[in-house]
């Protein structure tokens, strides 16, 4: 476990209360955005309080010295030939999925007393099924993002500028890029590995797919319309022009197992006066941008929805609630909700001119409510309010601390 990583005290801020305390503590989120290197930051935060070495328990699926490990039955009896001193044992499990009923050994160890256990996950679905079943009540969970703008600033040790903000839009957040020269060979390769990974073994593997071609004309379906409302139906007809005939139901299903690996988001439309969500037509999102543009290629005619991925980054990384508003026939791009705070937020790349001015300013003057409404794009100069909407540069929106 003698393994260098930077710290991410955001989301160490969220955990810390629940160490020591008898719940599981789930840490989720896509392959490769630093879960392992999470759970030593813990590790180390205890030792830090004085617990012993011996009393620390460490299990890595992805390391092949716990290929044993298959099942429930084989992790409690893994722990049990530990030697270990008296007092609380701290159990750590790293991509968890990957045993066989492992909630049954929580729940055996809970129920014994005297565990702390943490464990990370790769799979929405298969965490939240399993633990919600047998553990319901007695774990929390914690989301783990790529790195925000701000840390890819502090892990890189670059300058807040426009050249940096490229290189995020452009290679996204994912750690290990500090270990990387930030070029497109470079890069892209190392990229290309994660996602073959997340979509062969996340996805193919553990769905049994067999459409994988399929399944690929569908990621770069969705890397291509970025922003934009779409239905399975819409999807499926675009499909049958290729001709290629998968019914809607079948892209459901392939949309719903990208989403519970964390590869990409579904964004809910709703009513910006009232709650009603709409069934059909959502936008999806990517959870890192590195990885949509070793899909679909790094344009930069592309940058308005690239911005607006980002955006919607930054307010998931920040803890809002996201969605898509509806006003009539009018389009708001988020309606950002934090327990009693609420946003309404546009992007644009350029206001170049009057009509685009009056698009994104005139949507927000709509909404009659007194929350917040921004809109935020790259120009560096602009009006700072235009009757109550702020206009915020990007690079600033995306330098708050999250």
């Amino acid at each position: 476990m003698n393994k260098r990583y930077f710290e991410r005290e955001y989301y160490f801020k969220k955990l810390r209360p629940f160490i020591g305390k008898d719940v599981i503590k789930v840490v989720v989120g896509l392959r490769r955005v630093g879960k392992s290197c999470f759970l030593l930051q813990i590790i180390d935060e205890l030792k830090r309080q004085g617990i012993n070495q011996s009393n620390i328990i460490y299990i890595n699926k992805e390391l092949h010295e716990f290929d044993a490990i298959e099942n429930y039955k084989d992790l409690l009896g893994y722990i049990k030939k530990q030697k270990v001193r008296k007092g609380k044992i701290y159990l750590f499990v790293d991509e968890v999925q990957e045993i066989e009923q492992y909630e049954r050994a929580f729940s055996s160890l809970q129920a014994r007393g005297g565990y702390d256990i943490y464990c990370t996950g790769s799979n929405a679905g298969l965490l939240s099924g399993e633990l919600a079943t047998r553990l319901s009540g007695r774990y929390i969970e914690l989301k783990l993002y790529g790195l925000s703008y701000p840390e890819f600033l502090s892990f890189h040790n670059l300058t807040n500028d426009n050249g940096t903000l490229f290189k995020y839009i452009k290679y996204g957040g994912l750690p290990y890029l500090i270990h990387l020269d930030l070029s497109d060979d470079i890069v892209y390769d190392y990229l290309r590995n994660i996602y073959d990974t997340v979509l062969l073994k996340d996805v193919v593997a553990r769905y049994n797919i067999r459409k994988i071609s399929f399944l690929e004309r569908l990621v770069a379906y969705i890397a291509d319309n970025i922003g934009c409302i779409i239905s399975a139906k819409k999807i499926s007809d675009f499909l049958k022009s290729q001709r290629i005939n998968i019914s809607p139901n079948i892209v459901l299903d392939y949309l719903s197992h990208l989403s519970s690996a964390y590869f990409i988001f579904k964004v809910p439309r709703a009513e910006v006066a009232g709650k009603k969500i709409f069934e059909v037509g959502e936008k999806y999102y990517f959870e890192d941008l590195g990885l949509r543009h070793v899909i679909s290629g790094y344009h930069k005619p592309d940058i308005n929805k690239i911005l607006e991925n980002l955006v919607f980054l930054h307010l998931k990384m920040s803890g809002y609630n996201v969605m898509v508003g509806q006003l009539h026939n009018k389009e708001i791009d988020f309606i950002a909700s934090r327990g009693e705070e609420k946003i309404y937020v546009q992007v644009a790349y350029l206001l170049a001119d009057n009509k685009v001015k009056e698009k994104e300013f005139g949507n927000l003057l709509l909404i009659r409510d007194n929350y917040p409404k921004m809109v935020i794009s790259m120009d560096e100069l602009g009006w700072k309010k235009y009757k109550g909407i702020e206009q915020i540069h990007i690079r600033k929106f995306l330098s708050k601390p999250i």
